[in-house]
Parts: structure tokens; sequence; C-alpha cells
């Protein structure tokens, strides 16, 4: 990808920057701004977690070392209510710091100071592997392109109806729980009230059968139903 449209691409990616250091924070946003991202920097530090998901953002660059809460805190309540991916920058270098964020959550830990190329071939990293997260459900082999129900496993692919793929993207999202009854009623119908059972099980069962013209590793995924309550995907 040239530099224009790569440019023109991250326009669409907004990045915050939590970080407390004024010049360091001018100098991300410079960076940042230039390649073509939308910035968004915090400088209240009393609600950091919060503030940062009110953001709606792609990715935060999260500094360690802030007044009041510290970011090891910040990274594991963002982490805890949503999957955002978070780069740690940082001028603590001691590899227990780095373990201890990457243990709370944090996908990218970078010491300062960091050459910009470097930070922004993470920050490119990060966004795609962040983008292949909310587009695909992936469980033991078997993947799903929640966009178009396209199913992949053993080098095979299959895409599946709309109905059956919703229900495969519920069984893969809760994968060895359980998908109830409601669940699938609400996903497939807009309703949670009773639905004719039926129209599930035909379904479940067309779903089961398009498993199995995946071959073996679908197999090691069995559909299990879970008697008068719903069913699950056990692994």
């Amino acid at each position: 990808m040239d530099a224009e449209r790569r440019t023109r691409a991250n326009a669409l990616k907004k990045i915050v920057i939590v970080e407390d250091d004024t010049f360091m924070r001018e100098e991300l946003t410079t960076i940042l701004e230039k390649e073509g991202y939308s910035v968004s920097c915090l400088t209240d530090f009393r609600h950091t977690s919060r503030d940062i998901l009110g953001e709606k953002a792609d990715l935060v660059l999260l500094d360690i070392n802030l007044p009041g809460m510290s970011g090891f805190e910040i990274c594991c309540g963002v982490k805890r209510r949503s999957s955002l991916p978070v780069l740690v920058l940082t001028s603590r270098e001691q590899l227990k710091d780095e373990v201890h964020a990457l243990s709370l959550g944090a996908d990218e830990y970078l010491t300062k100071p960091c050459h910009k190329d470097r930070l922004l071939a993470r920050i490119e990293n990060l966004l795609r592997r962040y983008e292949d997260r909310v587009r695909f459900a992936e469980v033991k082999g078997i993947r799903m392109d929640r966009q178009t129900h396209t199913v992949y496993a053993e080098g095979k692919s299959i895409v599946l109806p709309d109905n059956q793929g919703i229900i495969m993207e519920l069984l893969l999202d809760n994968a060895e729980a359980m998908v109830t009854k409601e669940m699938l009623f609400q996903a497939l119908w807009g309703t949670a009230e009773f639905i004719d059972e039926n129209a599930v099980q035909v379904n479940m069962t067309r779903l089961k059968k398009s498993l199995e013209n995946l071959g073996s590793t679908s197999m090691r995924l069995r559909v299990v139903t879970v008697r008068g309550k719903g069913y699950m995907l056990s692994t």
C-alpha cells in the first residue's frame, strides 16, 4: 500500500493518547496525524478507563506513569469491558513491568524513546489484528467470517445460509457455554418470545450437515442439545 492510500485508510481509524507529558503527547499527535490517523488526547485522568471507552476509538496509546490511577489499573479496567487494542508506551524498561502489563491484557509494550517507524509498524499491526478479531469468529480450527458467513476448516470453505450463519456465530462466540433458545429466537427473529422450536431444529440439523461437509476438524466440534434449554458447541 502506497503512502497516499495508507493515509486515506488510516483516516478511518481513531487513536486515543493517554499521556500526561505535554511534549510527548504533542509529538505523538503530530506523528499520528501526519499518517492520517484521527487523534484524541486525554488530559484529565480522574476517570480514564471510562473516558477511553467513551471515545469509541480503534486503539489506545497508554503511558504507565500517570497521575492518580496507574496505567496498569487503566489497562485492566479497559480490558475488562472491551477488546480495544492497548499499546503501552512507557519509560519503564524493567521486564517485570512489561510482563505485568501483558498479563493484564495489553497487546503491545514499547519503551521510550521509541523510533516512530517502529511505533507506527506496531500500531498498524495491532489494528490489523483487531480487525480480524472483530470480523472473524474462530474456535479450534474452524474460522467464520461474520460478514459473509463463510466457514473455513482444513483448507475447505462453505458459505452458510443466513440463519445457519447466525446460529454458528452464536455457537462460536459462546463455545463451551450454552446458547439458550431465547438467544436463538432473538438473533434469528428479533424477539425472545416463543417461536415454533421446529424452525430452530430444522436450521440446527442443516448446520450440523454443513459442518460434516467441512471434514475431520469440524467433527471435533459437536453441536450438543441441552434438552429443554438450548444448544452448545462442544470442543
